[in-house]
């Protein structure tokens, strides 16, 4: 009898010390490494906020006994050196499965080719657009960690020079920031342009943080061009159309998606501004959509849900979120391999906020599939972990960014066919 009162003893502690720890497993620390401060801050305080709410959202519908998870946040400074550092500890000290991050391609690559590829912890961009991204994936360079929530850039510079034809954007310099974001964006816009029947007059890149822009705006203005096609982040990028209008430039624009930004248009002047054009990666609204809008102001302090990246933030919020639940543990392999089964094409649907998660705990306590639906739309990923989208097409008027149109992601891959004839 002693032996059956000892044995039993010891299966009840090892069953109350199981319980803990099987708990535990659920409870993981993501990495977030956004751009808080420098010249891509404004996306990337945004985006943390986004993150932030996805989460709070998620551990609302969680429970008190369910899965939590929590942030450590990081600022990269807008900086690729610190990034990778910033990633490193996380990844080597902190021992965290997954990393938010970065906002920009320039945070992002360095971060995924020297920090989580290496290491096989997933890494989810909001915003990284550069077709560099797809490039390492397809080479076999990314261990199949990286997902994005963004459409990439040779989709986004076809779709603006389509845009720019058509709003009688015809004769063209460029100035864009010398980085791999710059650089493809220009790449992939210039082949089209001139395909449908545009002229660029020049091409100047431009060096970040700099006091003054004078010289690249002057060098850009050779060959009369009838407006500028600016591709930049707001700080530069205001200080840069500055520049261009007190040159005698003409106050005609293009724009790529990061200057959708309030900043960007207080200090250049609205007045300026009205015929400024620009593209975004767009969204197919849906209930997720709705929520996000009607809450994330409150939730952020006064961020506008429509600034650059809040809205995609927070899907890469969730979609981590749901896969942790998923996966059932901290584990970044079984987290990776849930990711596209979140988004299942067979699923059923969910949305944002915590009643919709609570409803996609439970179908994946039942071993039910669920697809979610972001705030941009229904997600899914290829085997590069690409979306594809449409595109929002907006103009600033009276000081506020308007959207005009939308240009689906079929309608973009037409252009393209009929441009490769």
């Amino acid at each position: 009898m002693k032996r059956l009162l000892l044995a039993s003893t010891l299966l009840a502690a090892t069953a109350a010390f199981a319980l803990p720890a099987a708990a535990q497993d659920c409870n993981v620390t993501v990495g977030v490494v956004m751009e808080l401060t420098g010249p891509a801050g404004a996306y990337g305080q945004a985006g943390a906020k986004s993150v932030e709410m996805a989460f709070r959202d998620f551990n609302e519908a969680s429970g008190a006994d369910g899965c939590k998870i929590s942030t450590d946040t990081r600022d990269s400074q807008s900086q690729g050196t610190v990034a990778v550092d910033q990633a490193t500890q996380l990844v080597n000290i902190k021992k965290v499965p997954v990393i938010i991050g970065g906002i920009i391609s320039p945070i992002s690559i360095p971060i995924l080719t020297s920090v989580t590829a290496p290491a096989g912890v997933v890494q989810v961009s909001p915003a990284s657009s550069s077709p560099t991204l797809t490039a390492l994936a397809r080479d076999g360079k990314t261990n199949g960690v990286f997902f994005r929530t963004i459409t990439s850039d040779a989709l986004q510079g076809t779709a603006a020079a389509k845009y720019a034809i058509d709003q009688g954007l015809k004769k063209l310099a460029i100035i864009h920031v010398n980085n791999d974001f710059g650089v493809n964006m220009v790449k992939e816009f210039s082949a089209a342009f001139e395909k449908l029947g545009g002229t660029i007059t020049s091409t100047t890149p431009y060096n970040e943080k700099q006091a003054s822009y004078s010289s690249e705006a002057s060098a850009a203005m050779a060959g009369e061009p009838e407006g500028l096609y600016l591709v930049s982040y707001p700080v530069d990028g205001a200080t840069i159309a500055r520049a261009w209008i007190s040159g005698g430039g003409a106050a005609k624009f293009l724009l790529n998606d990061g200057m959708n930004a309030q900043e960007f248009i207080d200090a250049v002047g609205a007045q300026y501004l009205n015929e400024a054009y620009g593209t975004s990666s767009g969204t197919s609204k849906t209930a997720s959509t709705e929520y996000f809008y009607g809450n994330y102001e409150a939730f952020s302090d006064g961020i506008k849900p429509d600034a650059p990246a809040a809205d995609r933030s927070y899907d890469a919020g969730a979609i981590v979120a749901l896969a942790i639940a998923k996966a059932g543990s901290g584990d970044a392999a079984a987290i990776k391999a849930a990711i596209p089964q979140v988004v299942a094409a067979d699923g059923e649907p969910i949305h944002a906020g915590k009643d919709e998660f609570a409803k996609a705990l439970g179908l994946i306590k039942e071993g039910k599939p669920i697809k979610y639906e972001g705030v941009i739309g229904p997600v899914s990923f290829d085997q590069y972990g690409d979306i594809t989208g449409p595109f929002r097409l907006w103009q600033i008027k009276d000081g506020a960014v308007t959207t005009i149109g939308e240009m689906s992601a079929a309608e973009v891959d037409k252009v393209k066919a009929e441009l490769t004839k």
